[in-house]
């Protein structure tokens, strides 16, 4: 169950092709001030083989980092990932939130649930919102995407196994509790939306343009989504634009503000969505008068 619940931390924060030669890919910023020097990389939170190895700047980077700092390190405290999913993310033992749903809903629930071969015993256990990620992560498993490929993981196992400090920016508890802000109400209808987007096939469509605008290292795509999500008034994409990404963008940059006054030659790997918009960490960082550079 534990494995189970570190899995789906690292699908949740904004979802099998032969290997290639290492390419761009995602979004990298060169951050400079006080004389200290950043990269800030933007990292999606799956992935395929063919992610890696990563291009020579970034693997180069974060084996000579002072300093890889990440939203949470996932291989730091796999029981504290645990005990924040079991407070935020589940009903209390004995509960049948589910038995009660509308049975036009339940039914189209059970049909998604097969169709993403999620147990819907232990699905039951899950709040609404935990469902709705638990049904993103299949989408993207369909695509061939996995979470245990996923890039920040990827680069908290180099700098493990490369003796290089590892800073977290926030805490599993903090992101995961962001979700209880949702009354319960919200949380079916976040639910709902995601039952409606998986019927139509647009949450699928919408995952594959951003892992393969992650793949490319595509700025117009990227471009393109973050104007999509700004106009989107469903209650998934308001939640997404003004909870769980602006919001903590601005704490995000005031700690890469400090990390840059103290270290230099640092690497900031944070999911790539935080880098895009008017609002976005390189944007907050550059009115704090830092020079940002976008190298790709």
């Amino acid at each position: 169950m534990r494995r189970q619940i570190i899995v789906m931390f690292l699908s949740l924060f904004c979802i099998v092709l032969p290997n290639a030669s290492a390419a761009e890919r995602g979004a990298l910023f060169k951050v400079a001030g006080g004389g200290h020097t950043m990269y800030l990389f933007g990292t999606i939170h799956v992935g395929i083989p063919e992610f890696y190895p990563l291009e020579p700047r970034i693997a180069a980077a974060v084996a000579g980092a002072s300093v890889l700092a990440l939203e949470v390190d996932p291989l730091a405290d796999p029981e504290r990932i645990a005990k924040a999913f079991q407070e935020h993310a589940m009903f209390a033992p004995g509960s049948d939130a589910y038995g009660a749903m509308p049975p036009i809903l339940k039914a189209r629930l059970e049909r998604v649930l097969k169709a993403a071969q999620l147990d819907q015993a232990v699905v039951a256990r899950f709040k609404p919102w935990m469902v709705a990620t638990l049904l993103a992560i299949a989408q993207y498993g369909a695509l061939g995407y996995r979470v245990e490929l996923a890039v920040d993981l990827h680069l908290a196992q180099l700098a493990h196994a490369g003796k290089v400090p590892v800073l977290e920016l926030e805490s599993a508890l903090a992101q995961v509790a962001l979700f209880s802000r949702l009354s319960e109400a919200e949380q079916w209808r976040l639910l709902e939306e995601s039952i409606d987007m998986i019927e139509s096939g647009r949450y699928r469509k919408e995952a594959l343009q951003i892992a393969e605008a992650w793949r490319n290292g595509d700025r117009a795509a990227f471009d393109a989504i973050a104007e999509r999500a700004e106009n989107d008034p469903s209650l998934s994409a308001t939640f997404m634009q003004q909870v769980l990404l602006k919001e903590r963008n601005g704490p995000l940059a005031e700690q890469l503000v400090r990390l840059l006054a103290r270290s230099d030659k640092s690497v900031a790997a944070i999911g790539v969505l935080h880098l895009l918009g008017k609002e976005s960490v390189p944007a907050l960082l550059r009115a704090r008068g830092m020079t940002v550079e976008r190298v790709y």
